[in-house]
């Protein structure tokens, strides 16, 4: 066992009782672990401040000085110690609003002290809320910067503080075995990149020294973390390459040429023409294709997929589209068999609806080889749908379908269909670098010439006559309005509307217009016949909830208005706003709300309002939410896994990482898991040795012991 496998009761300052404290708050269970609980932010104490210097939004700074008075002001709960304190220039108030009286007892005026804490300004004196004081020794000087560490109320109760994590840090730092850990990524790679060796970078992620050698530790132990998780999803990725078979498809045939030729009612867009060549490129190696196609609403995935599809009939092979709805699988049949007709393709449609006797006929058809192309929603992965020979397998909107739903596509046929993944939903380049690390990804970055961007606003409750203007115009127009509140039914507590209270109210003032409504506590057919009815115009104004983020295209939709907008996210607001701008006509998104609002929900909003940009407001997203909660990253073992990097600001290291991981796996082509790999690359004069080799494999077992099967997130 080596020094960072200790067991952390061993470590000076810990024994039994911490070490239990230390595994269940902390899960530090090893010298190691705690020599990765890093601190989450550091305070500058390498030198004192003057009450003169202060200025605006700073830091917590220390001063230097002494308390020329204390005074306790009111009672009971409103009890508050006010002390004046001097750094023999200029005074400043601090004040504690708990403690009050031990602390009155506790510090002397006249004593020289130095205390700590974020200052602020109000009408031009300077406080300090419950500063922390040190007494001063002229012969002790600043200490530099300081770590403070993540804590929760169990810890703190239990007598665990920064300092004491401190303590624990500087004696594992200084045991004597510490100078025998080993280096955490091979020495080539250290070299390579320029990166602080390990022992260095765990010193000053500890206690710094300096802002600059801080940054570089910083810098290597985000590169550390996104170098392993990188190579984890490589890995895989070029092991199930190597293990997994594709259908070749040498050819473009009669059926793709046709319809290009003959039957395409457009131009396909420059970005269209790229994507499709990347997936022809794909799909004529023998090997599976795992390809994610990204575009934002409106951008024309679906005649990428259409055509991808015609590639598999054209090589003897049949295709597949699941989309996670019936009414989404709907609208898809009735798009490619309309296209698929010109060109003399069977298309069929299969869901939990389709009644016995044509689930029969579909079923021989599939085998029979008859049906060209079949669309459905989870029912195309049930036990009894066979295919003749499945060559391409398009799955819409993936994140709505589970990964064993989507890996039991795989299965219906002898060799692997190629699969081509689609999303509406932008992604950043990181975040899909790692979500979907293994899966090549694809961008339609424009939209078709005939499509003109959804005019957003921001308004607050005294427009709303000025709104209503705006229903009435384009109603009067012949088009359709959306109307999305955050709730089902009223609840006072949150002051929120709710889609019932909202009919009610828009069914009295467009009182010539049917209004419907669709909720996610409806029952299924029910929420599907109002969808169908606003699909079939027969109702103008459909409320609803985000029940239709993904749902219908209703070309005819011009109008979203989303109340209580501050609630929602920004990429649902973006998702909700895709459900207009269909057609050709302008379209307009009204984004309702409070006037005051925060700062932080403002600024979500301007963002919407500027920008239709799906891959820019994503982007904006993950810089504010962080990127555990976009794409069920948390769900697929990526937050976990990252504690100083951030996909929302390291990108740069990212693809650093990234070259890095790919360049080790092209020189020791062992570590994938398949016996017969081969580099796939030059692995640009990168060599490792044997010695290397083995950090590598015992890092990747630490790291992740539960062994995550990355390959299967597609």
């Amino acid at each position: 066992m080596g020094f960072a496998d200790n067991d952390i009761k061993y470590l000076k300052g810990v024994g039994d009782a911490r070490a239990r404290e230390l595994a269940r708050e902390f899960e530090i269970h090893t010298f190691r672990d705690l020599l990765y609980y890093f601190p989450f932010r550091y305070v500058d104490k390498s030198r004192f401040y003057r009450i003169s210097e202060l200025h605006g939004e700073m830091p917590a700074v220390q001063l230097r000085g002494h308390f020329i008075q204390f005074n306790t002001e009111g009672e009971g709960a409103r009890q508050r110690l006010k002390g004046v304190f001097s750094d023999g220039e200029r005074l400043m108030e601090c004040v504690w609003f708990s403690k009050v009286k031990s602390l009155a007892n506790l510090y002397k005026p006249g004593v020289p002290y130095v205390i700590f804490g974020k200052p602020a300004e109000y009408r031009n004196i300077w406080s300090m809320a419950h500063p922390e004081i040190t007494p001063y020794d002229e012969t002790s000087p600043p200490t530099g910067f300081t770590g403070v560490y993540n804590l929760t109320d169990v810890s703190r109760r239990k007598g665990f503080s920064t300092k004491a994590f401190n303590n624990l840090a500087r004696n594992v730092l200084t045991h004597p075995g510490f100078s025998t850990m080993t280096e955490t990524l091979p020495p080539e790679v250290v070299t390579a990149y320029r990166l602080m060796p390990l022992h260095d970078a765990l010193r000053e992620m500890h206690f710094p020294t300096h802002p600059d050698r801080l940054a570089k530790a910083r810098e290597r132990m985000k590169f550390e973390e996104l170098f392993y998780l990188e190579l984890q999803i490589l890995r895989y990725s070029r092991e199930r390459s190597l293990r997994i078979p594709g259908i070749p498809f040498p050819k473009i045939g009669p059926s793709f040429n046709k319809y290009y030729k003959e039957c395409l009612p457009f131009e396909l867009t420059v970005a269209q023409k790229r994507v499709l060549h990347e997936i022809r490129d794909d799909m004529r190696q023998g090997r599976q294709m795992n390809r994610l196609l990204q575009g934002d609403v409106g951008s024309g995935k679906t005649i990428v997929a259409f055509m991808t599809l015609l590639m598999a009939v054209d090589n003897g092979c049949q295709g597949a589209l699941m989309a996670p709805t019936e009414i989404l699988a709907g609208q898809h049949y009735e798009t490619l068999r309309a296209w698929g007709e010109r060109i003399g393709l069977r298309v069929e449609l299969l869901t939990g609806s389709t009644r016995t006797a044509k689930r029969r006929e579909i079923h021989q058809g599939l085998l029979d080889g008859d049906i060209h192309i079949l669309v459905g929603t989870h029912a195309l992965i049930e036990d009894g749908v066979r295919f003749r020979r499945l060559g391409v397998a398009v799955i819409d909107e993936q994140h709505r379908f589970g990964v064993a739903q989507r890996a039991r596509m795989w299965k219906k046929g002898e060799v692997a269909p190629h699969v081509l993944v689609m999303t509406a939903t932008p992604i950043p380049r990181t975040l899909a670098m790692t979500v979907y690390g293994d899966l090549d990804v694809s961008v339609i970055d424009e939209l078709p010439p005939n499509r003109k961007p959804v005019t957003t606003v921001m308004r607050y409750e005294e427009d709303r006559m000025e709104v209503y203007r705006l229903v009435q115009r384009e109603l009067n127009a012949g088009r359709q309005v959306y109307v999305v509140y955050p709730l089902v039914k009223e609840n006072p507590k949150l002051e929120l509307k709710s889609v019932e209270e909202g009919r009610e109210r828009l069914a009295g003032i467009f009182s010539g217009w049917q209004v419907g409504m669709v909720h996610g506590q409806m029952k299924p057919d029910a929420k599907d016949e109002q969808m169908e009815r606003f699909l079939r115009r027969e109702t103008s104004i459909l409320v609803a909830t985000t029940v239709i983020e993904v749902g219908v295209n209703v070309p005819n939709a011009s109008v979203m208005i989303i109340e209580n907008a501050e609630r929602f996210g920004l990429s649902q607001l973006h998702q909700l706003r895709g459900r207009v701008g269909r057609g050709a006509d302008r379209s307009y998104c009204v984004l309702m709300t409070k006037r005051n609002i925060g700062g932080d929900t403002r600024k979500r909003l301007n963002v919407m309002t500027a920008t239709t940009d799906g891959f820019l407001v994503s982007e904006a997203d993950m810089k504010m939410r962080g990127p555990g909660d976009m794409e069920g990253t948390q769900q697929s073992g990526v937050a976990w896994s990252l504690r100083v990097a951030s996909l929302a600001t390291d990108g740069q290291i990212l693809n650093l990482a990234r070259e890095a991981a790919e360049k080790v796996l092209d020189a020791r082509p062992e570590l994938v898991k398949n016996p017969h790999a081969v580099g796939s690359r030059d692995a640009d004069h990168l060599t490792l040795s044997d010695a290397s080799l083995n950090i590598l494999t015992a890092e990747m077992r630490y790291r992740f012991q539960r062994d995550y099967d990355w390959s299967m997130i597609s």
